[in-house]
């Protein structure tokens, strides 16, 4: 089960998650145009205290596909996490990222809307490595981030029709971690504001140890009763 923790403020908050055995570690990479986005010369200095195991992850919303590939180029993350809107940065500039970069892994943000998201999904996993499913919000411009669940049921059949892996977002923290992960069958969890001090966006250690602890336990025992 990948455990990944959105969003990294600095390096000691890297290394203490790597320290918590947190698999993915996430920055939001962008020059302002979002909330809360990170430089990349900081984001880098996040990233290079993130190690092994743990994968190094760039975020960004941009839908400027010539920005992804600076993103890409100056970080040199493992996985670049692409979480614009699908219309902004299609199955085609995946690709073509792809090609660029061929060590880094791509993973693409999914809306779970309704049922056409799965057929989103199956697009999609033609071309990326992962596949994030999270909440969506019809004003905002880019997916994610709303501290809200989507339709699980939906989730577990974008799972069920792609052979890459899916992580599972929106909303999740550690009272609900462990019933995502028996109704979705997910190969792994995601956690950005619930696993937030409360009235900050600076991580809760203990929040993101107990969410570890318990996404770990719950994909264990899926697997002992399979």
């Amino acid at each position: 089960m990948i455990v990944q923790i959105y969003e990294t403020q600095d390096p000691l908050e890297a290394t203490q998650m790597c320290e918590i055995g947190v698999d993915h570690i996430g920055v939001l990479v962008g020059d302002g145009a979002f909330p809360r986005e990170i430089a990349a010369r900081q984001a880098r200095e996040i990233l290079n205290a993130v190690v092994d195991p743990a994968r190094r992850i760039a975020l960004t919303l941009s839908n400027d596909r010539d920005a992804i590939e600076q993103i890409a180029d100056a970080l040199q993350p493992d996985i670049l996490h692409l979480g614009s809107l699908l219309t902004d940065i299609g199955v085609d500039d995946v690709l073509e990222l792809k090609r660029l970069f061929p060590q880094i892994r791509i993973m693409r943000s999914i809306p779970v809307t309704g049922p056409e998201s799965i057929s989103a999904s199956k697009q999609f996993a033609s071309a990326a490595d992962y596949l994030l499913l999270d909440s969506y919000k019809t004003s905002d411009q880019q997916i994610g981030a709303t501290g809200v669940i989507h339709d699980w049921a939906i989730s577990r059949k974008i799972v069920e029709s792609v052979s890459i892996p899916v992580i599972l977002a929106g909303g999740l923290g550690p009272e609900n971690v462990g019933y995502a992960i028996r109704a979705v069958h997910p190969a792994g969890v995601d956690s950005k504001t619930r696993t937030d001090l409360e009235g900050s966006h600076r991580k809760d250690l203990n929040k993101v140890k107990r969410f570890v602890q318990l996404a770990k336990e719950t994909a264990a025992m899926n697997t002992c009763l399979s």
